[in-house]
């Protein structure tokens, strides 16, 4: 994902693993469609800042780190709706 990319140096941070980038894809699909679309990208902040807190001590690496915040969303969201009757808010 060049644009991804080239966002992530001009923010001076490193680029996203693809395993960092299907799990918060994933986990942004799931925020949009089991709670609420226009809360993802404030989802998404959110776990970033979470993850830079963690950084700060030093003790996790950046994808164990997302791995642990998006844990805590996942345990957060609404159960999933029966199959087929999943919609979109």
């Amino acid at each position: 994902m060049e644009w991804i990319d080239g966002l992530a140096g001009a923010l001076a941070q490193e680029a996203l693993t693809d395993e960092e980038t299907a799990t918060l894809l994933a986990t942004a699909r799931s925020v949009a469609h089991r709670v609420e679309r226009r809360v993802t990208p404030l989802s998404a902040f959110l776990l970033g800042c979470a993850v830079g807190r963690g950084l700060q001590d030093g003790t996790a690496t950046r994808p164990e780190l997302v791995r642990e915040v998006v844990a805590q969303l996942e345990a957060l969201l609404p159960p999933r709706e029966p199959s087929g009757s999943e919609g979109v808010v």
